[in-house]
């Protein structure tokens, strides 16, 4: 059965995906789209055996090539959608059972759409539960935008991360359709409504906007990255979108350390165990994660309860003043251990200021920001002054005391005690 409406996401648009493995699926998919078979077709894992994994810590397997939605893929061409991964770190955050999410990645990376809101999403749930991330083998691309959501980014020895780029392909059919006697015609209103087509080759001005739509959606994996992984954006921008692997990530920024899976497990069970004894304890949870951090122009991201949108905070700096770490010229001459250092405290720990920061959102009347302020690491001064800043420059209110201020105070604190945040983080910090 040929599924040509699946082109229009294989074609013409921007995809953060590792171009070595752009032409795998491109087999996988060439006759259900519509388009000559480039190789023979080799199916992309769609699974992977089940880890058994220490008690406390769910497993999120991320495998295969990354899409916004599976609507009209099948399991067997090895898709994993975003929808999919964000309502299992939601179950496993509202699982009381669960101390700590390790994702397990093996993706060369995928759509652009929704992406950045899940890697956002991934690091709103670390501030309630942490959340670590192993490449075994490839977190590429799309797949590493998640990864460096993580509070910490493990490698395998043979593993790669990055591919921190945009790829889009055109197809240009038009040779072959007039050799089987095909001519297509588009009537059109609108000098952009035919850009892209594969009936035709590419118009010098379609492929400009094509590029510039690349060129942004370049700008944005960038600052994500340099905002997840608190790097210099010049750094990041200065890999132009190369892999690096095993000890070469570590040196390079984008990852903590090398590790096997079995090892990274043990370490974070072990991580897990020495916070508890440090008294963060999580007796519970909220019924789910419900952040929603959309980006500039995308709207429709995972299957979950609408939450209000977290504005961008400028007073806080997504990028704190240090040195950029030097990017490897050549892999180390050794290996490094299979074993995973202690973490950056500030990194994999929920912040001390955690509850003080929800609580000042409420008081101040967005709650909505709470999200935002933790997963950008903000301490509770700058959200004082942050907070503070939005208020002065809004509108003045006058109020005055009603008789029913009662009933209005009341519903404040009904609706601060339903806050889903504001609970979860009470309850890890044992200020129930």
């Amino acid at each position: 059965m040929q599924l040509p409406h699946l082109a229009s996401r294989l074609y013409g648009t921007p995809l953060l995906l590792a171009r070595s493995k752009l032409e795998i699926i491109l087999s996988v998919l060439g006759e259900r789209v519509g388009w000559p078979d480039i190789n023979a077709a080799v199916a992309l894992p769609s699974s992977r055996p089940m880890i058994e994994a220490p008690t406390g810590i769910a497993v999120i397997p991320i495998v295969g090539t990354l899409v916004r939605r599976t609507i009209g893929l099948d399991p067997v061409s090895g898709f994993t959608s975003y929808a999919e991964i964000g309502s299992m770190v939601d179950a496993a955050v509202a699982d009381p059972n669960v101390d700590g999410i390790l994702l397990d990645i093996d993706s060369p990376g995928g759509e652009a759409g929704g992406v950045f809101e899940l890697g956002e999403h991934v690091r709103a749930a670390d501030a309630i539960k942490p959340v670590w991330a192993i490449a075994s083998d490839a977190a590429f691309s799309a797949a590493y935008a998640i990864a460096c959501g993580a509070s910490r980014v493990a490698v395998t020895r043979t593993g790669g991360v990055g591919s921190i780029g945009v790829i889009a392909l055109h197809v240009d059919q038009s040779v072959r359709d007039a050799q089987e006697g095909y001519r297509y015609t588009a009537i059109t209103a609108g000098d952009q409504k035919n850009d892209f087509s594969p009936h035709e080759p590419l118009d010098k001005n379609a492929s400009a906007r094509l590029q510039a739509e690349v060129d942004r959606l370049y700008g944005m994996f960038i600052d994500h990255v340099t905002a997840m992984r608190k790097l210099d954006s010049q750094a990041v921008r200065a890999t132009e979108a190369g892999v690096y692997f095993g000890p070469d990530a570590v040196t390079a920024g984008l990852a903590d350390n090398v590790g096997s899976l079995d090892g990274v497990l043990a370490d974070f069970s072990s991580f897990l165990v020495a916070r508890r004894t440090r008294g963060h304890v999580i007796s519970g949870s909220t019924r789910s994660l419900t952040v929603s951090i959309p980006s500039i122009k995308e709207e429709d991201t995972m299957s979950q309860p609408e939450s209000p949108a977290v504005p961008v905070i400028p007073d806080l700096p997504l990028v704190p003043d240090a040195p950029a770490p030097v990017l490897p010229p050549a892999s180390p001459s050794g290996e490094k251990e299979d074993t995973l250092a202690p973490a950056n405290a500030s990194a994999s720990a929920p912040s001390i200021d955690a509850l003080a920061i929800a609580e000042m959102c409420q008081l101040a009347g967005h709650p909505e920001f709470t999200a935002g302020f933790l997963a950008r690491g903000a301490t509770e001064a700058e959200v004082r002054k942050s907070l503070l800043s939005t208020r002065a420059d809004s509108v003045e209110i006058r109020s005055t005391l009603s008789p029913d201020s009662a009933i209005a105070n009341s519903t404040t604190h009904a609706a601060a005690a339903s806050n889903p945040m504001l609970s979860a983080i009470r309850k890890i910090t044992g200020k129930v």
